[in-house]
């Protein structure tokens, strides 16, 4: 084989494997997007009652389901185009290398540990609070429109931000691994029809941010003092202390394969029986 027949397979196969990384990352952050997620349902809905209705013979539905399939694309960037816009800041915000720092179960259980302490206090005591976990979906573009801290998390510097008259405390809190980067930051807000309409802005906004990324937020209400968890598109009203501690800690586990959490399992009983 010649050189040049080396070089040819290597521009294919790196040809190929860009093709897959791209679709790998474009189908991550629409599933991550709620509302993405509805589009392509919606649009893989139409497809199959296309060729249903050809298999069928139904040739007054099959004749406007192809008007709808022809000019459909068009259609749907012009109505969903702050969708669209959204998935492609989402996919420019998206860290290739996925979360900037895997947190060991010591610093896991720290974490968890400081922040339902300030929940606690802040249920206890009326102060509301929003505080964001960074995960896999960078969160830079609000962290930079935020006042920075890069401080070390601790329970009394997150009760000390959301005290009332704090200049910051009406914002969310940013973390990223196990240190707060930021606070005052501002999210949009969910446009959800399903949201109880006496929930205010900070349930909206942790919605919001649930809805776009794959943060956690985690909110705790002013008036009524009860814990919320907005992940993956949905807000968790009312939780325990207990409940938002346990969901915490299972949404903070690293993605391992099956043999891995079996592993990581046998070590924890390990620890626990010495």
């Amino acid at each position: 084989m010649t050189l040049n027949g080396i070089l040819d397979i290597l521009k294919t196969i790196v040809d190929i494997s860009l093709v897959w990384i791209l679709f790998y990352y474009v189908l991550k952050n629409f599933k991550n997007n709620v509302k993405m997620s509805l589009l392509i349902k919606g649009v893989l809905v139409i497809v199959l009652v296309k060729l249903l209705s050809d298999w069928l013979g139904f040739t007054t539905v099959g004749l406007l389901l192809e008007y709808v399939i022809e000019w459909g694309p068009l259609a749907l960037i012009i109505i969903f185009q702050p969708e669209i816009r959204g998935a492609l800041e989402q996919l420019g915000r998206s860290q290739l290398l996925g979360r900037h720092k895997i947190l060991t179960v010591d610093e896991r259980e720290k974490l968890v540990y400081e922040i339902i302490q300030a929940v606690d206090y802040c249920r206890k005591s009326r102060i509301g609070a929003l505080i964001v976990l960074e995960r896999d979906i960078s969160l830079s573009d609000y962290i930079d429109k935020a006042k920075p801290l890069y401080a070390d998390l601790t329970n009394e510097l997150l009760i000390s931000i959301f005290f009332p008259n704090n200049p910051l405390h009406d914002g969310a809190v940013i973390i990223q691994g196990n240190r707060i980067s930021c606070a005052g930051a501002v999210f949009p807000t969910s446009n959800n029809i399903k949201l109880n309409k006496r929930l205010g802005t900070r349930h909206r906004a942790a919605l919001g941010i649930a809805e776009e990324t794959d943060a956690i937020s985690l909110v705790v209400s002013e008036e009524t003092g009860r814990i919320s968890i907005a992940v993956k598109g949905e807000l968790f009203y009312n939780l325990s202390l207990d409940d938002a501690r346990m969901m915490l800690i299972d949404e903070l586990r690293p993605k391992v394969t099956e043999d891995e959490n079996e592993s990581e399992n046998e070590e924890d009983i390990y620890e626990e029986n010495n």
